[in-house]
């Protein structure tokens, strides 16, 4: 299997993730982090649930791989992402120093790896990525479209049941 089979095999995983946040009404995000061809962690978005802003899924990974290399240096390993990493994210990622990344989808309002900033690619910091983007990017994105146009529609229906009705 050459290195694009595996990106787009890992970022199958980290779709199932996110179809798990989705499923508990989270914002569809998932991440998993490989190492030497094995999955050691798995995550989605669970800000809604915890009411905690740092639960996004590429943290909750980044701390389960700690946990099972026993080490906050995440060297020799990748992390795959439906969405492009915020700057939270990003920053996590340098301090584990994780060497690679693989998104699926930009994030035009709040991805700091190609968007907004270069944040992983800024030699000023100690640590630099090696990043691959656009794996799955339009699966990726219309989980993302397709969980905020159902939001638009639910809200815009309980306004219509809310109003008096005009007869």
């Amino acid at each position: 299997m050459d290195g694009f089979e595996k990106d787009q095999k890992y970022m199958q995983l980290a779709i199932k993730e996110a179809k798990k946040a989705e499923a508990l009404g989270e914002v569809p995000i998932g991440a998993i982090i490989v190492h030497a061809d094995k999955v050691i962690a798995s995550a989605y978005n669970l800000r809604e649930t915890t009411q905690n802003a740092t639960t996004h899924a590429e943290l909750s990974a980044i701390q389960e791989a700690c946990r099972n290399l026993g080490s906050w240096r995440l060297e020799e390993t990748t992390l795959y992402v439906t969405l492009e990493p915020c700057p939270m994210c990003a920053g996590a990622i340098l301090q584990s120093r994780i060497p690679r990344v693989v998104y699926g989808a930009r994030d035009s309002k709040g991805g700091c790896v190609h968007s907004l900033y270069h944040l992983l690619n800024d030699s000023r910091f100690n640590h630099e990525c090696e990043v691959t983007e656009g794996i799955f990017a339009d699966e990726c994105g219309s989980l993302l479209t397709n969980f905020f146009k159902a939001i638009r529609k639910k809200k815009k229906d309980m306004k219509k049941e809310a109003s008096p009705e005009n007869d």
